[in-house]
């Protein structure tokens, strides 16, 4: 009898515990089917709502910057080097001896032509007193002539070559690295040092051939180097190529920008902003909204979530429940921290501008800007 007993009491035992363990698993199948049913838990990011901006009309572009007068100074006739009249990195007016070639040879030379030259000079001068008094044949003052002329080309093309001998700058400018030494010989053609004039610098650049009618000559144009802050510049443009790229379709300009405090260098990249004389309104978002993949730009709108009818859903704490829907927009010009957008949001909208990586279309958001970014159209970062 007391093995029935034990029997039953442990067959109401595992009963018990089978219908605890049922209930447990079929609450926790109930929860994950809620939960599955609500979705993933949303995400904190940060918004800002489009406006509509007043900008001036501007074409982007990037460029290079090149010197207006760039030259490779080198010399013209073979010598040694026997004076160096300049300092590497130095500022140099036109006309500056740089360097002299030694021209001793040359200058024995020019006294023995000099010296007849005088010869020459003084036996036409007999000559021609004797002719006049028929004493002699006018051949014999032909001749005498003809040895002036010789003696005197003689001397113009010795000291033309002894002028060689003196290297002078072209122009004023800044030279560069000195690559000869007093000493070294030369021959036709060594380079000594480069020569660019810095107190004005072109700025070439491409914009698209849709761009042809927009942009002219004289048109302002702001310069700024990317990565060096306070770097910038006010220049026109100054030429514009008659003939479009057959490859990349793209126009050719060139900008003359006045470079005082040679901050701006040859061979600098450089963006370079076209201003367009008109104004226009734009709808302008936060750069940092912009989600850019290889199929396309977009943006995350913030909208309220509604349910299978089109009610307004509230999440647990009675607001209305908010959702990001991936919007793929047409990018405008940018203009500081802010970029317009041609085509896919209206003013008025929210964007999401911080936490847009970990989104996808339809998920839900919690808006957070306790620590909100503050995007400037002029922005003037500081110095570290």
């Amino acid at each position: 009898m007391r093995y029935v007993v034990a029997g039953l009491a442990l067959l109401v035992l595992v009963g018990g515990l089978a219908a605890v363990k049922f209930t447990q698993i079929s609450s926790l199948i109930s929860t994950g089917k809620q939960m599955q049913k609500m979705g993933p838990p949303p995400e904190a990011v940060g918004t800002a709502v489009a406006h509509d901006q007043t900008w001036g009309g501007s074409v982007a572009a990037v460029g290079t910057i090149t010197s207006v007068k760039g030259v490779a100074i080198s010399t013209e006739v073979p010598g040694i080097v026997s004076a160096i009249r300049f300092e590497s990195g130095a500022v140099v007016k036109q006309g500056q001896i740089l360097v002299e070639l030694d021209s001793k040879a040359e200058r024995a030379q020019l006294a023995s032509i000099e010296a007849r030259k005088e010869l020459a000079t003084s036996n036409v001068g007999r000559t021609r007193a004797l002719v006049a008094e028929k004493a002699i044949a006018q051949a014999q003052l032909d001749t005498d002539e003809s040895a002036l002329k010789t003696s005197s080309a003689e001397l113009k093309a010795l000291r033309a070559q002894i002028d060689k001998k003196v290297v002078r700058a072209p122009f004023s400018g800044r030279l560069g690295i000195r690559q000869v030494n007093v000493g070294q010989y030369l021959n036709p053609g060594t380079t000594l040092t480069e020569l660019e004039a810095t107190d004005t610098v072109f700025v070439d650049f491409t914009v698209p051939q849709q761009q042809l009618e927009t942009v002219s000559v004289g048109m302002s144009v702001e310069v700024t180097i990317e990565g060096l802050a306070g770097v910038s510049a006010q220049g026109t443009v100054a030429a514009i190529n008659p003939t479009v790229d057959a490859t990349t379709r793209t126009l050719k300009l060139r900008a003359s920008v006045p470079n005082k405090d040679e901050k701006l260098r040859p061979g600098m990249f450089a963006k370079v902003a076209v201003v367009l004389p008109d104004q226009g309104t734009v709808v302008a978002i936060p750069a940092s909204a912009i989600v850019r993949a290889s199929y396309g730009d977009s943006v995350f709108v913030v909208e309220d979530k509604k349910d299978a009818s089109g009610s307004p859903v509230a999440s647990p704490d009675g607001k209305p429940a908010k959702v990001a829907r991936q919007q793929f927009v047409r990018v405008g010009q940018p203009r500081g921290d802010f970029v317009a957008i041609a085509d896919g949001v209206k003013s008025g909208q929210e964007v999401v501008t911080a936490g847009a990586f970990k989104l996808r279309n339809g998920a839900g958001v919690i808006v957070n800007n306790e620590i909100k970014l503050d995007p400037q159209l002029a922005p003037r970062p500081e110095n570290r």
